[in-house]
């Protein structure tokens, strides 16, 4: 851990998440709360302002009717007390006439909105009359008419925030709602987000603890897939590689032990007959040299075979492809392989009609025909047959080498492809080879783009398939046989 980097970014991913997602629900709450308090002061300055001309409006009879009365404004003019009492709401409860002295209405509305200090009458040429004398840009005027004609104009002055005692307990009020409002939201998205976090989180904590396993070694380990979602398809995907590494280790395992045990024999063999030659046992003879160049020959069969699978698995095994007959190439290995067939009395036959071109590496495919030769030669009882068929179908050429008993049980066929694999354990060394040619022989046919199978033959054997893709003609050559 670098002690220089921020404690932000030392926190567990669960931590992470749920700041994260706190620090968004918080934001999101706090905008929501300022632009509710902006829009409720311009939603309750509206109101304020619209029942103020709803007043006006109802201010404007009255007026109309005190002018018609004295014919002039001049009673109003230096008399804020007959001023106030025009504009004293209409609605104000009436006293009884009981003959004791009434007490003073007041003018509750202008009081709740401070109208009297805004509101302004003009005459018909707006000079001023009486009211607030501070007429700003923003004032609203109404006319107020007698007889069609007008007479008077009433300016108020819109309401730009609110200023009077009860509107501003009222504001207050509702913003602390607001804010109480959010407050809570924030603790109700840290709770979501908690739990959002634990809840999402938790498949992510069993692949890494998966992972961390995986990592020590233990290929054993799985993860139950959980939901059919992204991260239950990482959970299988998880689930296909340790299966595929525990495969690898697997193979590796059996595949050193099958190297050291193939590298073991012919090596303890030269030891053996070294040390009986340089004790004297054994003279030093023509045989006995044969039998030491055997041993030889046999270890560096194994090595060239190993160093051939190395070169394929890094893909570095060159191919030179090029136009070749293939059906040509085999029969002349076929003529190479007759005197030891012979030997065992093995029956060898190759049928092909058509004989068109592969695109391949002759080199690689004498390779790939001599493994399977001589896998034929080894395994075949004496006596037995060998039928070698080549046809064309759908673009391809297909080999088939077919071979008598002994068979292989079928499921074991699709095994005889891998490395040091022999279908019968028991066959000594003198018939069995290291289990490394068919290995060798698929990856020669899957680097010219082919297919290799193994199946029960007709013959009670086994019959092995090769198939290769044919050669590409140029569209001229093509053009020019349609032609013909």
């Amino acid at each position: 851990m670098n002690p220089s980097k921020p404690s932000i970014f030392r926190l567990r991913i669960t931590s992470k998440l749920f700041l994260a997602i706190l620090l968004c629900c918080a934001v999101i709450a706090v905008a929501m709360t300022v632009a509710s308090m902006a829009s409720f002061g311009r939603g309750f300055i509206g109101y304020l302002n619209e029942q103020e001309a709803q007043r006006i409006a109802s201010l404007q009879p009255t007026l109309s009717k005190a002018y018609l009365e004295h014919g002039t404004w001049n009673f109003l003019r230096d008399n804020p007390r007959a001023w106030f009492s025009l504009l004293e709401p209409d609605s104000a409860p009436e006293q009884p006439d009981n003959g004791l002295p009434q007490p003073r209405r007041r003018v509750v509305e202008a009081d709740l909105t401070g109208l009297n200090m805004r509101v302004s009458l003009l005459d018909a040429q707006r000079r001023l009359v009486i009211g607030n004398p501070l007429i700003s840009s923003f004032a609203a005027f109404h006319p107020i008419s007698v007889n069609g004609a007008t007479v008077g104009w009433v300016a108020l002055m819109p309401f730009q925030e609110v200023t009077t005692g009860a509107g501003k307990r009222f504001q207050q009020q509702q913003q602390q709602a607001n804010w109480i409002i959010a407050a809570i939201g924030i603790a109700l998205a840290a709770v979501a987000g908690w739990l959002l976090s634990r809840m999402i989180l938790a498949p992510v904590k069993r692949l890494a603890a998966a992972t961390h396993r995986l990592a020590s070694g233990d290929y054993s380990t799985r993860v139950a897939p959980g939901a059919q979602d992204e991260l239950g398809e990482l959970a299988q995907d998880f689930n296909q590689l340790a299966l595929t590494l525990d495969k690898n280790e697997s193979l590796r395992r059996d595949f050193m032990s099958d190297v050291s045990h193939e590298l073991r024999t012919p090596l303890a063999v030269l030891r053996g007959e070294l040390e009986a030659i340089e004790d004297g046992v054994r003279p030093l003879s023509m045989a006995g040299v044969q039998s030491l160049k055997a041993e030889v020959a046999t270890l560096g069969k194994l090595v060239d075979d190993l160093y051939a699978l190395s070169l394929a698995d890094a893909g570095a095994l060159s191919y030179r492809m090029q136009p070749l007959n293939v059906v040509e190439l085999l029969r002349v290995l076929l003529s190479a392989f007759e005197p030891r067939f012979s030997a065992r009395e093995i029956r060898v036959s190759l049928t092909a009609g058509e004989q068109p071109e592969c695109e391949g590496d002759a080199d690689r495919l004498r390779q790939l025909f001599n493994n399977l030769l001589e896998n034929s030669l080894r395994y075949t009882d004496a006596g037995g047959e060998l039928r070698v068929t080549a046809t064309v179908a759908g673009g391809q050429l297909q080999l088939d080498f077919s071979d008598s008993k002994p068979g292989v049980p079928d499921h074991q066929l699709a095994l005889m492809f891998e490395r040091f694999y022999r279908a019968d354990p028991s066959r000594n060394r003198s018939t069995g080879g290291a289990g490394l040619g068919l290995a060798i022989s698929r990856n020669i046919v899957e680097a010219h783009q082919g297919r290799i199978t193994a199946q029960a033959s007709p013959l009670g054997g086994i019959c092995i398939s090769v198939t290769l893709p044919l050669a590409r003609r140029p569209a001229s050559a093509a053009h020019e046989g349609g032609a013909a």
